[in-house]
């Protein structure tokens, strides 16, 4: 595990191509905001998180469960997801918006770029 990288991953590289597209001048991995959010921008007040589907259990195929040490993963992902839902909650609650963007979306990237546009633009 200590060879994954939790920066500048391909997923993340692409949602940021996408975002600079779209609007540029965001900020990466802002450590002053709960949870360091991947791309961050300030005077829109928005946070995107790009997650890997399998590290936050998202449901997908690309999130299967390992077969070895099972209860581990369960428990290992279960915080993961308890410690995503708080911080989203925390950086509401101090007036951002947030959007989380899980890898499997890129997949269907159309539909990536046109969140992005909805939240760069302030509707969701």
């Amino acid at each position: 595990m200590r060879a994954v990288k939790s920066r500048d991953t391909g997923p993340e590289r692409a949602v940021r191509k996408l975002a600079w597209s779209i609007a540029p001048g965001y900020r990466l991995n802002r450590r002053d905001l709960p949870g360091t959010p991947d791309i961050v921008y300030v005077s829109r007040r928005l946070a995107i998180f790009v997650h890997g589907c399998f590290w936050h259990g998202h449901g997908c195929a690309r999130s299967t469960e390992p077969k070895t040490n099972r209860a581990f993963w369960r428990d290992k992902i279960a915080r993961n997801r308890a410690r995503d839902a708080r911080v989203a909650a925390k950086l509401r609650r101090a007036g951002w918006r947030v959007v989380t963007i899980h890898e499997c979306a890129l997949d269907r990237s159309a539909s990536v770029e046109a969140k992005l546009r909805r939240a760069l633009a302030g509707v969701g």
